[in-house]
């Protein structure tokens, strides 16, 4: 048993660090580990030792060297920076990092950059979650806000103009309120309430807006093996969805696709606001070749940052790219600490742990009584696609929507690959309603025949693949050509594409009922006596082509394609 007193590091196997201390640490305690002042955080602990995950390479950490407790959980710092900026796992910033963050050197943000602050707080008292005022000049309306714990009255709040993060905005009941505030990232922020999230997610693809959708304040999970577009679509979402902020964690992902999330999103305007996207976003990248552990804490950072932004009432989606990578953190270290290995090697907790980040999505009532929500988006990586693998089996147990990208509609060049067999959305029952309120009561009924055109076509298919499509009967072909034509004319969607990257609910709408229209017409004119193969062969390009053709908001362009096919039908 190592002797009481100051801490020091008493054994080192890569992440891992043992430390004997004189008992003045804490679970969960953030401790700087020797002369270079490398972060690490306490996971196990007894009367004299205790065992510390740190956040940095350890090369060149030996025993001996001190450790400094700092006697406070590991904690976000949070403020007005965020936006716009890139950090690491820490949420250290690496805007101003050239090639590399080095160990124990974190960069601060810029002490001397100000922001312009407008009091708006109305009453002489305040309570927690209250708004005293507001930071002008961004794409999102950025609020100060009492902190949670403070209340009372308003003994000082400063006037308009441009203030520091550091500089005092407020006394609330003798607590002084800043810009810049912190919180721990492994705590969920207090709210008043949850609320039913019953108000769609418009992501701006066609095959999730229409077949599986999902609310503010849900959850999803989108498994899919190597090359199946998970990085894709993600990015798709992050850059068209309608969310207030976005947060993206870039998880053990490789740094070139990092780096082109970044650069794309500097490039991209914001059609909501007219700014660039980067401006309503949040970037946490900690790719695969950064310290291991602070992959552990990145997917906790990012949804910290989500709750602060939610409390201001505001829309935030969290894309975590990937669990899967967050998972294999959590394997290693646990093997290292020597933890009985449960199902493929992972720890026996990994399905708390899952648990616990994607349960800190959801729709609230903020302190200050203000609607906001978190959405959660996990990708995962199961190894050679299996989606029996624990971390893809745990999860779909605590998501509400999963997209399960299929390799075989990508390897035919069928993007997004999310597959319609494999995929389900639990919210769809209650977005039908709000469909429904929003001035499109027929969405459910939209969505529930092109499921069945769907469906109808795959039961064929495997017995056209046998016997030919010649030997169907006239409508078992014509399910068949459905099938097609929701596919492509419908389903289909290029990230790439000038005019069709986003879609939005008009459009899709208008995709989706000129295909049954065009589907009904080609059954009525079988029934009135055309033969199969006329109606076959009937040029239906103008509706395969609408999508690429037509621009995002122009569903007249859709439903006149429609008009010219339906046109050639009744010629037949």
């Amino acid at each position: 048993m190592a002797d009481a007193g100051p801490p020091t590091v008493l054994r080192v196997a890569g992440p891992l660090v043992e430390i004997g201390h004189d008992g003045g640490l804490a679970m969960h305690d953030v401790v700087l580990l020797g002369r270079a002042g490398l972060p690490g955080e306490v996971v196990a602990i007894t009367s004299a030792t205790a065992t510390v995950q740190a956040y940095e390479y350890t090369g060149g950490l030996a025993p001996g060297q001190p450790v400094r407790p700092q006697g406070r959980p590991l904690r976000a710092a949070l403020g007005p920076w965020l936006l716009g900026s890139v950090f690491d796992g820490l949420l250290r910033p690496l805007t101003a990092v050239h090639d590399w963050l080095a160990p124990g050197k974190g960069v601060g943000t810029d002490e001397d950059r100000t922001w312009h602050f407008v009091p708006t707080a109305e009453d002489s008292t305040s309570a927690e979650g209250s708004v005293l005022g507001e930071i002008t000049g961004g794409s999102v309306s950025f609020r100060v806000l009492t902190p949670p714990g403070a209340r009372g009255p308003v003994t000082r709040i400063a006037p308009e103009g441009r203030y520091r993060a550091e500089d005092v905005l407020a006394v609330v009941g003798g607590a002084e309120v800043r810009m810049a505030t912190e919180w721990p990232i492994r705590r969920p922020r207090p709210v008043r309430e949850r609320v039913d999230a019953d108000q769609p997610l418009h992501t701006g693809q066609r095959a999730i807006d229409l077949l599986f959708p999902v609310a503010r304040g849900s959850t999803v999970a989108v498994p899919g093996g190597f090359g199946t577009g998970k990085t894709v679509l993600l990015q798709q979402i992050a850059k068209w969805c309608d969310a207030d902020v976005i947060v993206y964690v870039g998880c053990g992902e490789r740094g070139n696709e990092m780096a082109e999330v970044i650069a794309e999103l500097g490039r991209l305007d914001d059609p909501r606001t007219g700014g660039r996207l980067s401006e309503r976003t949040v970037v946490v990248a900690n790719t695969s070749n950064m310290p291991m552990m602070a992959r552990e804490a990145s997917v906790h950072t990012g949804a910290t940052v989500a709750e602060y932004f939610r409390d201001m009432g505001l829309d935030v989606v969290v894309i975590a790219d990937s669990t899967s990578r967050w998972a294999e953190a959590l394997r290693e270290f646990a093997s290292r600490m020597g933890e009985l290995p449960a199902e493929e090697g992972y720890p026996a907790g990994l399905a708390s742990e899952l648990a616990a980040f994607y349960e800190r999505a959801g729709a609230v009532r903020t302190l200050g009584g203000a609607l906001g929500s978190v959405t959660v988006l996990g990708a995962v990586s199961p190894p050679g696609g299996d989606l029996t693998e624990p971390v893809t089996a745990h999860t779909e147990r605590f998501v509400r929507c999963l997209w399960t990208l299929d390799r075989d509609l990508a390897y035919a060049r069928h993007y997004p690959a999310v597959s319609w067999a494999g995929s389900f959305s639990r919210d769809a029952a209650r977005l039908a309603a709000a469909h429904s309120r929003g001035g499109d009561p027929s969405w459910a009924e939209r969505r529930t025949r092109i499921a069945e055109l769907l469906a109808e076509a795959d039961r064929l298919a495997d017995l056209v693949e046998l016997v030919g499509i010649t030997a169907l009967p006239g409508r078992e072909r014509i399910s068949v050509l459905a099938g097609r034509l929701v596919r492509e004319a419908l389903l289909q969607q290029s990230a790439l594409s000038a005019r069709d990257a986003y879609c939005t609910p008009q459009k899709t709408a208008a995709l989706a009922e000129a295909v049954l229209a065009v589907v009904a017409r080609c059954r009525d004119v079988l029934d009135a006596g055309t033969p199969v193969d006329a109606v076959e062969e009937a040029d239906f390009t103008p509706l395969l082509r609408a999508r690429e053709e037509v621009g995002p908001t122009n569903a007249a362009g859709v439903l006149a394609r429609r008009d010219a096919v339906l046109d050639t039908l009744g010629s037949l």
